[in-house]
């Protein structure tokens, strides 16, 4: 059996319904969407009706009659309330059912008016103002992409590519061609350097979210605008993890740059989604053959380094940094000893969903 076959097996078997898991409680969580795309993808590639009625079943315990979203807070301004919105496009188009529609319209309403940098950067929630992060770009952007392309014809895509250049722009290091996690503009953050407005270190999950979203709009921008500016960074960025991937095991640290220092750990999360974004980009031609055996050699660590069967032939997928920000009520600083301190946990939805969307688009190339 394939892996993306155990991986899907002990998903269903696990968590018949994601939200009613004791982890989530019914709360509208980014890290479904995660999971979801994963089972899209499943969809996508075989056509079983399992996977679509998994979708269904889990979007339709949140989207109410009238298109409302269970759990969901308009007025937060939270970008990582979109993301689950992603896997509508896909209902709405088989159903036509008006209310995936309205929950459609109210996500893009939220993008809308999402509080903006100066120059046009979403911030990443009303309560951290005047902030990009990595992670918001994955969020947001490529459900921004679908809905213009799905319901405007296509118009202002080049405002979805402006928000990929301005975030990349922002955080780059010149040095090392790695992304800071995030970018206060105004300079104010206590975690921010004064002088650039940037937090102290380069996450690993962090690029790993930023890898995906780039190339997950790449694939919905194809054919719609040139997304040639996109395909770039991607292949700036990969070039600097390459450089920073451990050389023994083909994957990455929790804090990118920092191996060889006590206490850092290789990573599930961000080394599956840099395993998925990698193929991905293989497959739409983002990246030329040369990145081929790259590519394999990162899927391949990261099945040895992170997935473990248990007894019952289900899969694990050990290592995952739980959770990891910027400021808030824990005043997060964003140190080296920050984000080795935040738990590790075996099966984190974000890891999980990352790894089972790098099954998907790595069984394919083996």
């Amino acid at each position: 059996m394939k892996l993306s076959q155990v991986a899907l097996m002990t998903l269903f078997e696990r968590y018949p319904i994601l939200p009613k898991t004791k982890v989530y409680h019914g709360k509208w969580s980014y890290d479904i969407g995660v999971v979801l795309q994963g089972v899209k993808e499943a969809y996508h590639q075989t056509k079983d009706p399992v996977y679509y009625d998994y979708i269904k079943e889990t979007m339709d315990f949140y989207i109410q009659d009238d298109g409302s979203i269970k759990g969901y807070q308009y007025e937060s301004m939270n970008i990582d309330y979109v993301n689950n919105g992603k896997l509508l496009f896909l209902l709405y188009k088989e159903t036509k059912e008006e209310k995936y529609k309205q929950a459609l319209d109210l996500l893009f309403q939220q993008l809308e008016n999402m509080p903006r940098t100066s120059e046009g950067g979403f911030w990443h929630k009303k309560i951290y103002p005047n902030q990009i992060w990595l992670d918001g770009l994955y969020m947001g952007t490529p459900f921004l992409a679908e809905y213009l392309i799905t319901f405007k014809n296509g118009q202002r895509l080049e405002e979805v590519i402006h928000h990929f250049e301005l975030c990349y722009n922002r955080t780059l290091d010149q040095k090392t061609g790695l992304l800071y996690h995030a970018w206060d503009e105004k300079k104010e953050q206590f975690w921010a350097d004064p002088e650039t407005g940037l937090s102290p270190n380069f996450w690993g999950r962090s690029m790993g979210w930023y890898m995906m979203a780039l190339v997950d709009t790449i694939a919905l921008l194809q054919g719609h605008i040139d997304t040639s500016k996109l395909e770039s960074i991607f292949e700036q960025c990969l070039i600097a993890l390459k450089k920073v991937r451990d050389e023994n095991t083909h994957v990455w640290y929790q804090v990118l740059d920092q191996g060889a220092r006590h206490g850092n750990y290789l990573e599930a999360s961000a080394s599956s989604m840099i395993a998925y974004a990698t193929a991905k980009a293989l497959r739409l031609e983002v990246l030329s053959k040369d990145w081929q055996a790259f590519s394999q050699e990162t899927y391949q660590g990261v099945v040895d380094e992170f997935v473990f069967l248990t007894n019952e032939g289900w899969l694990n997928l050990t290592r995952n940094c739980e959770v990891a920000g910027l400021g808030g009520e824990d005043r997060r600083d964003g140190s080296f000893v920050y984000y080795i301190s935040e738990p590790i946990i075996t099966n984190d939805f974000k890891g999980y969903g990352a790894f089972l969307q790098a099954t998907l688009e790595n069984e394919p190339l083996l």
